[in-house]
């Protein structure tokens, strides 16, 4: 039975009404989310308004965006969850930590503002524990950038949490795209009318009634407003002419002109209260006796039904609050700006004074600027980077110096594009530019403008400069770093390798050879080598100059030490900086033993620290070393957790290692949508490098399924360019592609490369691979030698897809030769590792190969987890080893009520009852 519909009804908004009750039921079984979008005045906080009526029995929080207070970290999650801040002893101590630190309640590292998320997660589960809450967050494109990020993030990793999230904008905001929406249109024509007339005191002519409702467009407050702005005079005759005032504009502009209708006190408290955005009455209260004005004098707007005040300030509309302002005129607002800032209690909040004082100011004033700065340094220690940018850039237009005013310019880009707004930070640049700079000073500015010419080349976004043009601006930042910053130049030199790594075919080759030459040259003024990035640099240029096998101990090096590095560092935890070229020089070196080390390291400190930031690419990484290993079921369980945190931050997601997967897999109907996608999104923005990996995955997934033509049409266009890291790999799908084609020229040149690759690598993988390419060509009496050596090489290796494939290989030769006892050895063997990791079409090509040696296969399907999703599976084996609850949620970043929510459903799914039973359940393998 639905319950008893409680507050004012609304008219027409049956259907909106309807949806709004069932988020809210009595028992919730799990958590809710939507966003109401519509213009403003559409009735969307009337709406709420009624989702708050109808949730008694829910414990409810509300916060409500201010356009004003939108550069301030944290301010709209802050008032959201100060009711909920009695739990904060239930969270784990990182996410206490982080969240005390966001809030100004505490000292620390700039936390992760995504840890700030899962701490604000679990503040709402623990005070969801015994009663279901219900949060609404209205006008919440006017929130502060991060706490929108922050609450889009929570917003999709609530799961069986009671807890209800519902937000109003008028434009769906970046943050919050992709979570469940319903539009909030005008009233119909006849609601709009019936509203009309309900207002309107004497009536109202037919013909100007059905002319206003047409004009409005049925925008509720548009129509409430009429008879507060038209006097039924006009009404009345039909003179008055209503235009477009049914937009935004014009009905902040109906606001504007009944406010300055008010007395001059009264629209003076009115910009005090709007300039004010917290509500703070005590604070209004100071204002107000700092002005003069005695509180009485509020009393107009208050029969006007503009405010209300109360123990909050409350103005009954947000488009009020804007009008209240905007009435006002300049000398006014900076007069209470300043006020405002005299009676704000600097100790428990300079921020919001610097900011009044920033308001206040009529021109340039360098005590402001530095205390904005000052301002900008604790946003930063809280981890509220836009906030941070947005003090930076006020502080820059407030700098009347004009070298201070470059770096004060070039320090707010910088915070700028951290913030993820390039367009700002490129007008602050510009700013800048216009500035004395230092020689350094104008490097810095040269290689910021190419790294977001890098970042948008890959975002693919219309407009965007082609991946190679941004490789080629990092080489020029790079030469412009030269003899001012070594340390930036050399590391700007690696940035245009990766970049130029990335274009690979589609780019200009001249830039990584001339990127790589300047490198060395840059290395060779060293005294000594010390730092990762500097041997990462001498070993990669190298390689690129010399040929295979150069600069393999640098490599090793670089990696060892970061290696070392991530283990034992115990400071913040940071991005990757060249994570292309680290996993490539692992690759070059045929050794991912290294690079799991790394990751695993990652992956550990980041779960630890809440990192998501580093955490998504640590779990891809991670992800494609197990691909190489075999273990499809771990590294999907990996990239789904990745792109699930990926989705979570607003990213798109990584697409390499996911073709990989797909292609080792081996179902075609899935993989090769996936690798025409990734073909044409790399030919489109020019990253010729995902052009390389998918034309590398179709011929390991042509091979696979004995497509042999095809796999050798792909390998060859992925093998016309010698993309770094996975060109080895692809030599292999040529060689066996053409043994099997017949092309036996074309096996033997690239059995030729593949030994210059991998034959000198001195890693038991490396090794392997030669010995299994050279025994696809060789005649009769030297193959089945070297696959017993290609057999025992990649057996130590521990690399299971290519064991597998020369066990493969080894019983189509053997059986050839008739001796089918032997072979059914080998392709039973083959079988069985392909089938236990879940590649389909190598299992059935070795399943027709045993048939035709004779042996009876039962046909039986590939290894999936026994029905359950991914999440299940981790979970589940997390609990298998012994996990609680509570760790397995800190690990997944998930509440420990959706860790038990899912438990059970594993429990059904499996027919067990206890976590003891995971242990030997089949799905564990």
């Amino acid at each position: 039975m639905p319950s008893e519909r409680r507050g004012p009804v609304l008219r027409g908004r049956d259907l909106e009404c309807a949806a709004l009750d069932e988020l809210v039921p009595a028992q919730p079984s799990g958590a809710r989310v939507l966003v109401l979008r519509g213009e403003a005045g559409v009735g969307k906080t009337a709406l709420l308004e009624h989702l708050s009526a109808q949730a008694t029995s829910y414990r409810a929080v509300h916060v409500a965006g201010v356009e004003s207070d939108m550069e301030l970290a944290f301010a709209g999650l802050h008032q959201l969850c100060t009711p909920l801040l009695g739990h904060l002893d239930e969270l784990p101590p990182p996410q206490r930590d982080a969240l005390n630190v966001a809030f100004g309640r505490g000292a620390g590292a700039a936390p992760d503002r995504f840890l700030v998320g899962l701490a604000v997660m679990s503040l709402m589960a623990a005070a969801a524990a015994d009663r279901p809450m219900l949060c609404v967050v209205d006008d919440a494109q006017w929130l502060d950038q991060v706490s929108l990020q922050t609450l889009g993030f929570v917003a999709r990793r609530l799961l069986a949490e009671p807890v209800v999230l519902a937000f109003a904008v008028r434009e769906c905001p970046e943050a919050l795209r992709g979570l469940p929406e319903l539009e909030v249109a005008g009233l119909s024509d006849s609601v709009a009318r019936d509203l009309l007339e309900s207002v309107m005191v004497g009536g109202i002519d037919p013909r100007v009634r059905d002319r206003i409702v047409a004009e409005t467009r049925g925008i509720p407050l548009a129509i409430l407003e009429v008879p507060r702005n038209v006097s039924p005079t006009e009404l009345a005759g039909g003179f008055w002419i209503y235009g477009k005032r049914s937009s935004t504009a014009a009905i902040e502009g109906d606001f504007v002109r009944r406010i300055q209708e008010l007395p001059a006190d009264t629209r003076l408290l009115l910009l005090t209260a709007a300039a004010e955005p917290v509500g703070d009455t005590a604070l209004f209260l100071r204002a107000a006796t700092r002005l003069g004005i005695p509180v009485d004098a509020l009393g107009p707007a208050e029969a006007e039904g503009v405010i209300e005040f109360g123990t909050r300030m409350r103005f009954l509309h947000p488009l009020m609050r804007s009008a209240a302002y905007r009435a006002a005129d300049l000398m006014d607002r900076r007069t209470v700006h300043e006020v405002l800032a005299d009676v704000t209690d600097p100790r428990s909040d300079p921020d919001r004074q610097a900011w009044h004082r920033a308001n206040a100011a009529a021109g340039p004033d360098e005590s402001v600027a530095v205390a904005l700065e000052e301002s900008a340094n604790r946003a930063q220690s809280r981890g509220g980077v836009a906030a941070a940018a947005a003090f930076l850039e006020r502080a820059t237009a407030l700098t009347s110096d004009a070298r201070l005013r470059g770096a004060r310019a070039i320090a707010a880009a910088e915070a700028k594009r951290e913030a993820a707004a390039p367009e700002a930070a490129s007008d602050l640049l510009a700013i800048a530019e216009l500035a004395q700079l230092t020689p350094l000073q104008r490097a810095r500015v040269g290689r910021m403008r190419a790294q977001m010419d890098f970042a948008r080349s890959r975002s693919g976004a219309p407009g965007a400069p082609r991946t190679s043009d941004a490789a080629a601006a990092l080489l020029k930042a790079a030469r412009q770093l030269e003899t001012l910053d070594d340390d930036a130049a050399r590391e700007t030199y690696l940035e245009s390798i990766s970049a130029a790594m990335y274009a690979g075919r589609l780019g200009d080759p001249r830039v990584l050879t001339e990127a790589a030459r300047a490198g060395l040259d840059a290395i060779s003024r060293m005294p000594t080598v010390r730092r990762p990035i500097d041997l990462l640099l001498h070993g990669m240029a190298c390689r690129i100059i010399d040929g295979p096998g150069a600069g393999s101990d640098q490599l090793r090096r670089a990696l060892h030490s970061w290696n070392e590095h991530a283990k034992n560092d115990t400071g913040p935890v940071q991005n990757w900086p060249f994570p292309i070229v680290q996993e490539s020089a692992a690759h070059e070196l045929w050794d991912d033993d290294v690079l799991l080390q790394i990751s695993t390291d990652m992956v550990r400190r980041a779960r630890d620290a809440g990192a998501l930031a580093v955490l998504a690419p640590a779990l891809t990484y991670r992800a494609g070393v197990h691909v190489y290993r075999g273990e499809l079921g771990s590294a999907a369980d990996l990239l789904d957790e990745a792109n699930a945190v990926t989705a979570s931050m607003g990213h798109t997601p990584v697409k390499y290692h996911s073709l990989t997967l797909a292609a080792w897999r081996g179902v075609a109907a899935e993989a090769v949508p996936l690798m025409e996608a990734a073909t044409a999104g790399g030919t489109a923005k020019g990253e010729g490098r995902l052009v390389g990996v998918a034309d590398y995955n179709l011929a390991v997934l042509y091979n696979g399924l004995g497509r042999y033509e095809e796999a050798l049409a792909a390998a060859r266009r992925c093998c016309e360019y010698e993309d770094l890291g996975f060109y080895g790999w692809c030599l292999f799908e040529l060689v066996e592609a053409a043994a099997h084609a017949g092309d036996t020229a074309t096996a033997a040149a690239a059995v030729t490369l593949l030994s210059d690759r991998a034959g000198g690598s001195g890693t038991p993988w490396g090794a392997g691979v030669v010995a299994a390419a050279r025994a696809l060509v060789a005649d009769d009496d030297g193959a089945g030698e070297l696959f017993d050596h290609a057999v025992d090489l990649l057996d130590r290796a521990g690399i299971a897809p290519h064991l597998a494939r020369t066990r493969l290989s080894y019983g189509e030769w053997l059986r050839r030769a008739g001796r089918r006892g032997d072979a059914r050895r080998q392709l039973t063997a083959a079988h069985d590792a392909f089938t236990d990791m879940g590649a389909e079409a190598f299992a059935q090509r070795a399943r027709r190969e045993l048939i035709a040696a004779g042996e009876k296969v039962r046909k039986h399907p590939v290894a999936s987890g026994d029905g359950l999703t991914a999440q299940e599976s981790q979970i589940a084996r997390l609990a298998a080893d012994g996990h609680t609850n509570s760790e397995i949620a800190a690990q997944l970043f998930l509440s420990a009520h959706t860790v038990e929510w899912h438990l059970r459903k594993v429990f059904v799914k499996l027919g067990i009852t206890s976590r003891r039973q995971l242990r030997t359940a089949s799905w564990t393998g």
